[in-house]
């Protein structure tokens, strides 16, 4: 089967690993996956994007709409050569959270609200 995909708990974050090429024939059960986990609110979400052979502009729709509904805790982790070059070529790299690793993306402190850095919105 193409397309498979992996799920588990892991430091108190859902962690989904997907294998194979990502098209959109077999691309819906990530995105379901990542839509519950943001219906759920689940505080921490890793996709480890290592094993992915391919990907086409259905994945990169089902990541940026995991992106919108999940805002700071979708955290992509260590994304394959194809991948990488896909984020890079469409400016997605600027936009996604990316890490090099899952434990990195385990490991990372969620983004801080806009203005929240310097006390801007306090009041």
């Amino acid at each position: 089967m193409d397309g498979e995909m992996a799920v588990r708990q892991e430091h108190g974050a859902l962690v989904v690993a997907a294998t194979g090429p990502l098209d959109i024939d077999n691309v819906a059960p990530l995105g379901e996956t990542l839509q519950k986990a943001a219906e759920d609110g689940v505080a921490r979400v890793v996709v480890d994007l290592s094993a992915v052979t391919f990907a086409d502009s259905s994945t990169v729709n089902v990541l940026i709409q995991a992106h919108d509904a999940l805002g700071p805790a979708l955290r992509l982790a260590a994304p394959s050569a194809v991948l990488a070059r896909l984020f890079t070529l469409t400016g997605l790299d600027t936009v996604l959270p990316l890490y090099e690793s899952v434990a990195e993306a385990l490991d990372a402190e969620p983004p801080a609200p806009l203005g929240a850095e310097d006390g801007e919105r306090e009041g």
